[in-house]
């Protein structure tokens, strides 16, 4: 059955550590204040997270990729200059370099102190940060059947997003650690393969009858339909420190999406594959970012990344030209280029200490990178 293309608007969450400029280590109790000017400058589009050393913001409903990258570009440099004028700094990335989770303070909001009473120190390790894609598609039918297909793409988006090297001074040896942390969680990872929307919300039910859910919005999948807005979420990806990166992955989001749909009217469709092969891409992309390549599963062996990413470029450009979004997609390649955030923290912190300072100097200067990374091209 022929349904009528989405609107494909957009949505982008961004969550920030904030950090002291003159410690680089994390705030873990910033005045009240600060908090309160960024809600009389950005309203209902900023709000606090689960650590009082987190800053969440989110756009509003931009009509395509253009809006959106205005949207996060004026979202950070409010925080930014907000911040700044306590001496502060936010950091667009997944995790502090060096900042200790067992020294953090929670916001105090009854939803929180429910999850950390549940989970423990599951939940009281969140010292992590994700960026957020929501995706217009209106009809619930068709979410599922599109997040059935999408899921294969997740390991390709974390790939080209990760930023998230260090654990509490430690070079982890992942290009994605934040996802190490947030699995610990029930209902993370990949997302359950769902025949109906109806079949979804049955599984969700049983949980809320059960008393161990609210709702569905504390199923924290990769990809998951919302709970609160009639779209599909992208969550896997880490934050991309540089705007321009973070707005080519929202860039690909959507036009994968409308890609598929495209496929859908005329009777094809996205091969379903086991998750534990996707998981297989997933745990590649969390410990290499691209540079080992990823699993090609008709092909049945690992491809350079390089190769993939031209792939999907071809695959989405009818898509990123309909959606006025061709440069964002292009733009991929730089990702490769610079290396994600990841690579550069790593480069960062090795040039460092090529220049002899010790690892405490070190890490304190991928700090001072990321400060000014964050902002820069705003």
């Amino acid at each position: 059955m022929r349904i009528s293309e989405p609107a494909f608007s957009i949505g982008v969450e961004e969550e920030y550590l904030l950090v002291d400029r003159e410690t680089r280590d994390l705030v873990n109790d910033p005045p009240p204040s600060l908090m309160e000017e960024c809600a009389e400058l950005l309203g209902d589009h900023v709000s606090p997270e689960l650590m009082r050393a987190q800053i969440e913001v989110g756009t509003t409903v931009c009509a395509n990729v253009k809006e959106a990258s205005l949207e996060v570009r004026r979202l950070r440099k409010v925080i930014a200059q907000v911040s700044d004028r306590y001496g502060y700094a936010p950091l667009a990335v997944s995790t502090h370099p060096f900042g200790r989770w067992l020294e953090q303070k929670q916001t105090e909001k009854a939803r929180y102190s429910a999850l950390t009473k549940e989970m423990q120190a599951a939940a009281r390790r969140l010292l992590v940060c994700g960026m957020h894609v929501h995706v217009g598609v209106d009809n619930p039918e068709l979410r599922i059947d599109l997040m059935n297909q999408m899921t294969y793409f997740l390991p390709h988006l974390l790939a080209l997003s990760t930023s998230s090297p260090f654990w509490e001074g430690e070079n982890t040896g992942l290009k994605s650690y934040r996802l190490t942390v947030f699995d610990a969680l029930p209902r993370t990872g990949l997302p359950e393969q769902f025949a109906s929307f109806g079949e979804y919300e049955r599984h969700v039910q049983i949980l809320v009858n059960a008393g161990l859910i609210e709702d569905a919005s504390m199923i924290w999948w990769d990809l998951r339909p919302s709970a609160r807005f009639p779209t599909l979420e992208t969550r896997i990806m880490d934050v991309a420190t540089n705007v321009n990166h973070a707005i080519s992955l929202v860039a690909l989001n959507v036009c994968l999406l409308r890609m598929l749909f495209r496929a859908r009217q005329k009777n094809q469709r996205w091969r379903i594959y086991a998750k534990m092969l996707i998981n297989e891409n997933r745990w590649r992309a969390m410990r290499y970012s691209y540079e080992e390549g990823l699993i090609d599963f008709a092909r049945g062996e690992v491809v350079p990344f390089a190769e993939l990413l031209e792939e999907l470029i071809d695959f989405v450009r009818e898509d990123a030209q309909a959606l006025d979004c061709m440069d964002e997609i292009e733009s991929l390649r730089d990702i490769m280029k610079d290396g994600t955030s990841a690579h550069q923290q790593l480069r960062v912190y090795e040039h460092s200490c090529t220049r002899g300072a010790d690892h405490d100097q070190a890490v304190k200067d991928v700090v001072d990178w990321l400060i000014e990374e964050t902002v820069r091209d705003i």
